[in-house]
């Protein structure tokens, strides 16, 4: 190990996934590692809320890609399994449309198939074939040039890719939308709303984002988890993970700016007045608080500005411990709208909540479909568009919206019985995470270019590097866990460099990846 690696201070603003993964990463090498978390505790978007049925998990629902958590934990020399407990989901979600017909999409491509085939008919289980086989080619296709890569351009792209892959890139469609992709994939109108839906799952409207996130659908295959104890155990055994490699964690820290001397960082100032020093920071926020100027007037070029209406879906969320009848819940149900296109005209045109949401719910005490005894935990989620900081929904809208809600789960067959309910707006979302408005998932992923719109882990700042949903690669908690490897490595490598050289003006710099 190189000396000044070994001995560099590194200081992570932001305790949420990417920032723990840096900090594994880094504490791993040796570095000085000081995590800054402005909340009581580490974890970011993955929260919980206290309901009489026990804690919601209010953030990611979903536990995916587990290889990447392995390899997270095998940078520390331990091995995820020995940490957490996870149990493999056999359906996906239950889908509910107004029609009142349903489909349970499993993980098991068979049983997938074979439950589409009774849906919806054996023409669209062969569509259905082709359309995993599809997604399957886009994950393989952009997996290493893309998701692992160290920042995202389309000239790095191609050249990862190599010649022999550029055939591969062209036939992502990445300039057809998703909606579009679907309907040449589906003729059922039900199954085409059923698979626009991954769209949402980096806050983004079917109709604009790229074909290329039919990928989600491959993802799912490769599994899905339930984490005993929550999302928030996955948190937590990475935070412990990076302490026992010697990362300090300080929650209740705010940073109020990131300093530069003589033309590289130099250091943090606390929201309490302290400044702290370091050779490297690595910023695991949204970066819109950068380049809005929150963090100070040095680092507001580390990062472009967010315009309000490139911003992702923010949400309404109900943290609920309610009892149920009716439709028989799964972990994951859907309870889908009558009409689509206008439900996302009115979020991103309209800017405005939808007269009849599409609803998720999440019944966390659910595995595949068993009945509970008594009240259960449910998070009940619509989403809403993110103008918290600007157009703050009134105290009439919010019950409107829980009306709506519930009274749509109600048409569709679903009947809550609520003991309490705790409720989160775009106002909320806007107040945890400064400069999103409520932003859930940074820029809306919307266009083929949007993919490269999202910053790499290097700035033009030497020494300040970038990770979290809303850089590259993107949302979701494998997508920052990535963000967040790639960040420290990053700054690794230029420390490496730095120490080969003998210049201190080498790291840093911005990625032409």
């Amino acid at each position: 190990m190189r000396p000044i690696v070994a001995t560099a201070r590194a200081l992570v603003v932001g305790g949420g996934m990417g920032g723990l993964a840096a900090a594994v990463e880094l504490a791993a090498e040796g570095l000085d590692v000081t995590v800054l978390e402005a909340a009581p505790r580490v974890g970011g978007k993955v929260r919980t809320v206290a309901t009489p049925a026990g804690p919601v998990d209010c953030g990611p629902t979903v536990f995916t890609l587990k290889p990447v958590f392995d390899a997270l934990f095998a940078v520390g020399g331990r091995r995820l399994d020995d940490h957490i407990a996870l149990r493999p989901v056999e359906i996906l979600a239950r889908h509910v449309w107004p029609d009142g017909s349903r489909l349970d999409l499993h993980t098991d491509p068979k049983a997938a198939t074979d439950a589409i085939g009774r849906f919806a008919g054996s023409a669209e289980a062969l569509r259905y074939l082709t359309f995993c086989r599809a997604a399957q080619r886009v994950y393989e296709t952009l997996e290493q040039p893309y998701l692992h890569a160290d920042g995202a351009s389309l000239a790095g792209l191609i050249r990862r890719a190599g010649l022999a892959g550029l055939s591969d890139l062209i036939a992502l469609r990445p300039f057809t939308s998703l909606w579009r992709a679907l309907h040449d994939h589906f003729e059922d109108p039900r199954l085409r709303q059923l698979f626009a839906r991954y769209a949402t799952y980096c806050g983004s409207s079917p109709f604009a984002a790229p074909a290329t996130l039919m990928l989600v659908a491959h993802v799912e295959q490769m599994g899905v988890h339930v984490v005993d104890g929550g999302i928030a155990a996955i948190v937590d055994a990475t935070a412990d993970l990076a302490v026992s490699l010697g990362a300090r964690i300080v929650t209740d820290c705010a940073v109020s700016s990131i300093e530069v001397a003589r033309g590289r960082i130099s250091g943090v100032v606390t929201a309490a007045g302290d400044r702290l020093e370091a050779d490297l920071v690595i910023h695991n926020g949204d970066i819109a608080a950068l380049g809005s100027g929150l963090l100070g007037t040095h680092v507001v070029k580390a990062a472009p500005a967010m315009p309000r209406l490139s911003r992702s879906l923010s949400a309404v969320t109900f943290a609920a411990a309610a009892r149920t009848s009716g439709v028989p819940l799964a972990r994951h149900s859907v309870f889908f709208s009558d009409n689509y296109p206008a439900e996302f005209e009115a979020l991103f045109q309209k800017r405005r909540l939808p007269e009849q949401p599409t609803v998720y719910v999440c019944a966390q005490d659910r595995e595949a479909g068993h009945p509970v005894d008594g009240p259960e935990r449910l998070l009940i989620l619509v989403n809403a568009p993110a103008d918290g900081d600007c157009q703050p929904l009134t105290a009439e809208e919010i019950a409107r919206c829980q009306s709506a809600t519930f009274s749509h789960l109600a048409r569709l067959g679903l009947t809550l019985s609520p003991l309490a309910v705790t409720t989160t707006t775009p106002t909320d979302f806007a107040r945890m995470f400064p400069a999103t408005g409520g932003a859930l998932y940074g820029r809306a992923t919307h266009g083929w270019s949007s993919a490269f719109r999202r910053p790499g882990p290097r700035t033009p700042i030497p020494g300040l590097y970038l990770a979290g949903g809303s850089a590259h690669p993107g949302p979701g908690l494998p997508m920052a866990t990535l963000s967040g490897q790639l960040a420290a490595r990053a700054a690794i490598r230029d420390l490496a460099s730095k120490d080969r050289s003998g210049r201190g003006g080498t790291p840093g710099g911005t990625s032409t990846e």
